[in-house]
């Protein structure tokens, strides 16, 4: 049995012909419909990049325990589990958060990997302060990691050159080596189309974005009508980014063409979250609520001999891969997963979540239930108490502080540690959801979520499900006072 994962960041569903008509030319994404069922209501869980990932290789959630932060050494991952039982799991990426401290855990799950350097702000490229950035908008973001870029894009000075491609064609030259073997995984995983959208003119149809535009949008709110051109050059800049992406797939789908690998392996195309220019009045996907933009995101998937089909209707989220995996190669499934395997909903039959949870560490808590979406803000307007729980006391790049560590606590395990002891470390507030406040939308006659709702029994209902999921996920103590619930 064989399975090929292609996993792009930042991939919005707002860009897709399958879930949107909209005006960009993507014939090779149009294209996997001819072979993958595109499901409706895939949802992304643990917010951003690598909580995201830690919800691939554990099928739990992560975000109301812990924040960005690296693979526990209490963590299942089913790319390790898979193999120990005889299935070569290979990664290949450009994503630079793998080898940072935030990240420096999951690569090593795998049989082996193979990285690609240059991506964003990577720590690449010796750093030249004088270096020029010809493109100071406003809009941009500014700092380190802008000089960072642009000290790497040195040594990406055509597209040959640029991570993503190097990515592609490294896993075609995998499947060139493997495509008669058996019982493989490939994930094959660009960092692209995620800001900054640093993309070759032939894909770019606004050539009037050449000097002074926004190619790097700060996480912000949007501010009057001053923004608007900002926001339009954006979208374009991504949409160029999208067709860079698109053209590069279309080489990974040319090989299982040729190849009839269709006939024998299984086919992913996800993501790990969406991106908001300027909807909301938003740019960015951190610093806002967690609309429909942002979490709601496409999930292509390809069984070989089922005959299902063109589209899933289920509801299904990132923690439902790990599961679906063990199932696909025929092991057995750990029974404290919160993620379902997704060949029972092939069918369009059963059900798998009747609600699930998303969101970001110290953000809104939010649950959905295939109509309404309900996100709890704090209650406290320092948005305290909030605590991580971990044996990898890292952030994004960097430890934990040493005033944090010194008031940490050793505490029993619960689901989420394996019963594994683990340390209850203080955090200060990055996102206080205090300000947005509780929001609730009915994706029904809403789905643009313009309307928040105001119906008292309709947001008891959802606070019920909220408070069943989160003793489902033995969510801790902290959280229920977080958010003012009993």
């Amino acid at each position: 049995m064989k399975t090929v994962m292609i996993m792009f960041d930042t991939l919005s569903r707002n860009y897709l012909p399958a879930y949107k008509d909209i005006d960009i030319e993507v014939p090779n994404f149009k294209r996997l419909q001819e072979h993958c069922i595109a499901f409706d209501q895939f949802y992304g869980g643990s917010m951003p990049c690598m909580p995201a990932r830690r919800e691939l290789h554990t099928g739990k959630y992560n975000f109301v325990h812990r924040s960005w932060g690296p693979l526990e050494p209490f963590d299942f991952s089913v790319f390790e589990t898979l193999n120990q039982k005889g299935i070569y799991t290979h990664l290949i990426t450009d994503h630079s958060h793998y080898w940072e401290d935030g990240g420096a855990t999951y690569h090593n799950r795998y049989s082996s990997w193979e990285g690609f350097r240059g991506q964003e702000g990577d720590r690449w490229v010796s750093r030249n302060e004088a270096l020029p950035n010809d493109n100071e908008h406003p809009m941009n973001k500014k700092g380190l990691s802008v000089t960072q870029h642009f000290a790497n894009r040195t040594r990406q000075q055509n597209e040959e050159e640029m991570s993503t491609v190097k990515t592609i064609n490294a896993g075609i030259d995998f499947l060139n080596h493997h495509q008669d073997k058996d019982d493989w995984f490939l994930q094959v995983e660009c960092f692209d189309p995620h800001e900054p959208f640093y993309v070759p003119e032939r894909y770019r149809e606004n050539s009037s974005n050449e000097k002074d535009f926004v190619y790097w949008p700060k996480y912000q709110k949007i501010d009057g009508d001053a923004q608007q051109e900002g926001i339009k050059q954006s979208r374009e800049e991504y949409k160029a980014l999208v067709r860079m992406c698109d053209h590069h797939l279309g080489k990974v789908l040319d090989f299982l063409d040729e190849s009839n690998m269709w006939e024998d392996t299984m086919v992913i195309v996800n993501t790990d979250h969406g991106f908001l220019l300027g909807e909301h009045d938003w740019m960015g996907k951190n610093s806002s609520p967690l609309y429909e933009e942002i979490i709601h995101i496409p999930f292509y998937m390809h069984v070989p001999g089922v005959e299902t089909s063109e589209r899933c209707a289920g509801i299904a989220q990132t923690i439902d891969i790990a599961p679906t995996l063990l199932d696909y190669y025929g092991l057995e499934i750990p029974e404290n997963m919160e993620g379902k395997s997704l060949l029972r909903l092939l069918d369009n039959e059963k059900i798998n979540h009747e609600a699930i949870l998303f969101g970001t560490n110290g953000g809104q808590v939010c649950v959905y239930d295939g109509r309404y979406v309900y996100m709890r803000a704090s209650v406290n307007e320092n948005n305290q108490p909030l605590v991580n729980y971990t044996m990898m006391p890292t952030q994004i790049r960097g430890f934990m502080s040493k005033e944090q560590l010194k008031e940490a606590e050793l505490v029993p395990g619960n689901k989420f540690s394996n019963d594994v002891p683990m340390l209850k470390i203080k955090m200060d507030n990055y996102h206080n959801s205090y300000a947005f406040g509780h929001l609730l939308f009915d994706l029904k006659e809403d789905p643009e979520q313009n309307s928040p709702l105001n119906d008292e029994t309709i947001e008891a209902m959802m606070v019920e499900k909220l408070m069943k999921l989160m003793k489902h996920i033995e969510a801790p103590e902290e959280e229920y006072s977080r958010l003012g619930l009993k």
